[in-house]
């Protein structure tokens, strides 16, 4: 039995306040909170995670008249969810080079529903110029609500060269952008891409998005994915429309790869790191380039 929920439905109905006038309470106060996500905090079908929600149960202390700590201190620590998973997941900023940049820009956005989607599979299609230059990523993922509720998904990218554009974000199959946050000089995007729906417990959806480089776009060297939570399938296609690389390493095992005009990774039962491939081109070649340039 989930402690938190009960002491909250307990203190509800102590102070005999309906939902309605809660989240009015709450509104009072400054703070936002839906009437969904108190009647799921009660039931134990999710609970506060976020710094947001937090700061939401200490005013629910106050409102609800009991003693400061009687509902925060049952939270302890984020649960493991998902059928996979045997602990709690590392934080979405776990992955990154810069952590607490990734929370700052992750903080007003809704991630809760996050570790609630069973990532069914993930598909990644790079295309790489005859210029050998980045020109687009496009994703596929088919994702699985564990419990009701879920109605985004979350991106966040990195570049490693922080004095270019970053690329332009588009949302392609049933979904929208939400919030978006870009800073340049950190080198990083995140955004919220709005299902068209609210999925139900057990309810799947495919969603694909694209992020487009803008002329010029900066030299490729490399692909990969950041894995947080388990994946049941990764798919990974990277086309080159001129000559292919001199060179190529997986990152997954770092084993030299054949190159080719496509390199391809499927991999099943992907565990929390990160896949791709890192590559090399011919130095005479490049430097031909780089003075035709």
């Amino acid at each position: 039995m989930d402690e938190f929920a009960e002491a909250l439905r307990t203190a509800i109905t102590n102070r005999g306040l309906g939902l309605e006038r809660l989240r009015e309470h709450l509104s009072q106060h400054g703070v936002s909170v839906s009437l969904a996500t108190l009647s799921y905090w009660q039931t134990g079908r999710s609970r506060p995670e976020r710094k947001k929600s937090l700061q939401a149960v200490v005013h629910l202390e106050h409102i609800l008249q009991v003693p400061p700590g009687h509902l925060s201190e049952l939270l302890g620590p984020p649960r493991p969810r998902g059928r996979w998973l045997r602990k709690a997941p590392a934080p979405m900023s776990a992955f990154w080079p810069e952590p607490s940049q990734v929370e700052h820009a992750i903080d007003d956005m809704e991630t809760r529903w996050d570790d609630q989607l069973i990532r069914v599979s993930q598909q990644d299609f790079v295309t790489i110029g005859a210029d050998r230059t980045e020109r687009s990523f496009r994703s596929r993922q088919v994702l699985s609500a564990s419990m009701n509720g879920p109605d985004r998904w979350v991106v966040i990218m990195h570049v490693d060269e922080h004095d270019r554009p970053l690329p332009e974000l588009r949302a392609l199959r049933n979904c929208e952008i939400g919030r978006l946050v870009q800073d340049e000089a950190q080198g990083f995007l995140a955004a919220e891409l709005l299902f068209d729906k609210v999925l139900r417990k057990g309810e799947s959806i495919v969603i694909e998005h694209e992020l487009v480089n803008a002329s010029p776009c900066p030299l490729a060297t490399n692909y990969e994915r950041k894995f947080r939570l388990p994946t049941r399938e990764y798919v990974l296609e990277v086309t080159f429309e001129g000559a292919p690389p001199a060179s190529v390493v997986q990152l997954a095992d770092g084993a030299a790869v054949d190159p080719g005009s496509t390199l391809l990774d499927v991999a099943l039962d992907v565990q929390p790191g990160v896949r791709g491939f890192r590559w090399d081109w011919d130095l005479k070649v490049e430097q031909d380039l780089k003075v035709t340039h």
